[in-house]
């Protein structure tokens, strides 16, 4: 059964699901406008929380917890939170799932010289990679808060045209976007003096060399804001990186082919978190995985 509870982290309200018993596994939702916990993992919690101990929080600035911006430091805020919520529940290390903007975040933490987060893996659902300049791209930057632009945000997220089309679906994911200064907060972040440059995408670029507990990176096949045969690539970065690629599958693997990504976390979670010990591949290897449906 999947409870909301809310804890005060630092000061900050915070809204986390929870479900299951067992080694914790976090997962961490994207960064687009209108994300949540729930709207991002309602399909994996809980085939997850049959073995493990999930905790899925809506990050600041998201969902039911505090609207805070930092405009310094913005990912290092959401990182430090996580591991302040982390430390508030009594959670040692767990294992972590990011999807888009959670999985960045999770790789510039594991990659930074002191990461925050006490981590014994990795799952990165379709973030990492260098994010193509598109329409669907400037579809997530340039909301206005209105439901034909959440459409576009829908649009940019998905593949199949059944998202779009889906009235109920598209209000759902509006109505999460104008939640009292959820709008506001990730808009904040994107201000900046007049003059100043425009800021870059989040680069690709990192020191994957200091990752050393294991590590899936998940490709939806379809994604209309990752390149082809990126998972693989920054996969063979990290040593003994596995790499995966969900067919029929947008920037939202986990909410679009729920049965085939609950498929691979459990068996990566399984093999890593048991008592049965891999030999670690080569340096720069990845073993690469097609999931066909």
């Amino acid at each position: 059964m999947t409870t909301r509870r809310i804890v005060t982290v630092d000061g900050a309200r915070t809204s986390f699901l929870e479900a299951g018993a067992g080694e914790p596994v976090v997962l961490l939702h994207g960064g687009e406008f209108g994300a949540s916990a729930e709207l991002s993992w309602e399909h994996t919690i809980d085939a997850l929380a049959g073995r493990y101990h999930v905790i899925a929080p809506d990050m600041l600035g998201y969902g039911d917890s505090a609207k805070i911006v930092d405009f310094t430091d913005g990912r290092g805020l959401r990182i430090r939170h996580i591991a302040g919520l982390l430390d508030v529940l009594g959670v040692e290390s767990a294992w972590f799932v990011g999807n888009s903007m959670g999985a960045i975040n999770l790789f510039v933490d594991a990659t930074s010289e002191r990461p925050r987060l006490r981590s014994r893996g990795v799952v990165a659902l379709c973030g990492g990679g260098e994010i193509q300049q598109n329409e669907h791209m400037r579809a997530l930057y340039d909301y206005d808060a209105t439901l034909p632009a959440m459409r576009r945000i829908v649009e940019a997220l998905f593949h199949s045209e059944s998202y779009p089309a889906d009235e109920d679906y598209v209000r759902r994911r509006y109505e999460s976007s104008i939640v009292p200064g959820a709008w506001e907060s990730l808009a904040a972040a994107r201000f900046r003096r007049p003059g100043a440059d425009v800021p870059p995408p989040p680069s690709s670029e990192r020191a994957y060399r200091r990752i050393t507990v294991p590590v899936l990176v998940v490709e939806g096949g379809a994604d209309k804001l990752l390149p082809s045969g990126w998972a693989a690539d920054l996969a063979g970065r990290i040593t003994g990186g596995e790499s995966a690629v969900v067919e029929s599958a947008g920037h939202c693997p986990q909410i679009e082919q729920p049965a085939v990504v609950n498929g691979l976390l459990l068996d990566f979670l399984d093999r890593h978190s048991g008592a049965a010990v891999r030999e670690p591949l080569p340096v720069g290897a990845s073993a690469r995985r097609e999931d066909e449906r």
